[in-house]
């Protein structure tokens, strides 16, 4: 049973860090984990292969997907992730790296292929691993600190709190579409709908479904 693709969440393992900003990657692969868990027709598989990685199949977007968490902790992710690829046979555009990024306020979202790793430990080590950076992120904004001279290494390891956390489910609801939007249609309008979405546009979304 072949799969087309990889989805690929970034974090570190561990309960010490599950709400915490740099693990915005683990939660959205918590987040399809439980949608799979509640919808037969994803057809959703543990797979057992290694220690490096938790690693499941399902389908979306019409097509078989690898979906994974790496367990070597951020700064080594593109030890799994060239593993998972290589087991697989994916290419490096046939990748989708979900990840944190202090640049984007919460709330926003970017879609893109390649560029570069903006200091993110994760996105280099991929890159130097894969041998290139072109492949898919899914950009998903944590901020930066309000204070200009925090330490960001503290900030991206602090749990979300209060109204950041509320609007987590939103966010990954919305980014997941997002991803079905990239697999059926394509890029072009995958980056539509995902770069556009703000908190203000959840609220909308959520006043008309009530």
């Amino acid at each position: 049973m072949d799969c087309k693709s990889a989805i690929i969440g970034l974090g570190n393992p561990g309960p010490k860090y599950e709400q915490t900003r740099h693990n915005v990657g683990f939660m959205l692969v918590d987040h399809l984990l439980a949608m799979a868990g509640e919808r037969r027709n994803m057809q959703l598989e543990r797979i057992e292969e290694s220690g490096d990685y938790e690693l499941w199949r399902l389908r979306l977007a019409g097509a078989y997907r690898l979906l994974a968490k790496p367990m070597t902790y951020m700064n080594l992710s593109g030890k799994a992730v060239a593993r998972i690829c290589g087991r697989h046979g994916l290419a490096p555009d046939q990748t989708l790296v979900v990840h944190d990024e202090l640049d984007l306020a919460l709330g926003r979202l970017k879609l893109k292929k390649g560029g570069g790793n903006n200091g993110h430990n994760g996105l280099k080590s991929i890159e130097e691993h894969l041998g290139t950076p072109d492949f898919f992120r899914l950009r998903v904004g944590i901020g930066r600190p309000a204070t200009r001279f925090a330490d960001v290494s503290a900030w991206v390891l602090e749990p979300f709190a209060g109204t950041d956390s509320a609007h987590l489910p939103a966010i990954m609801t919305h980014a997941i579409k997002g991803l079905d939007i990239f697999y059926r249609r394509g890029l072009p309008l995958a980056v539509q709908h995902v770069n556009g979405f703000t908190l203000d546009t959840a609220d909308d979304e959520t006043a008309s479904q009530s």
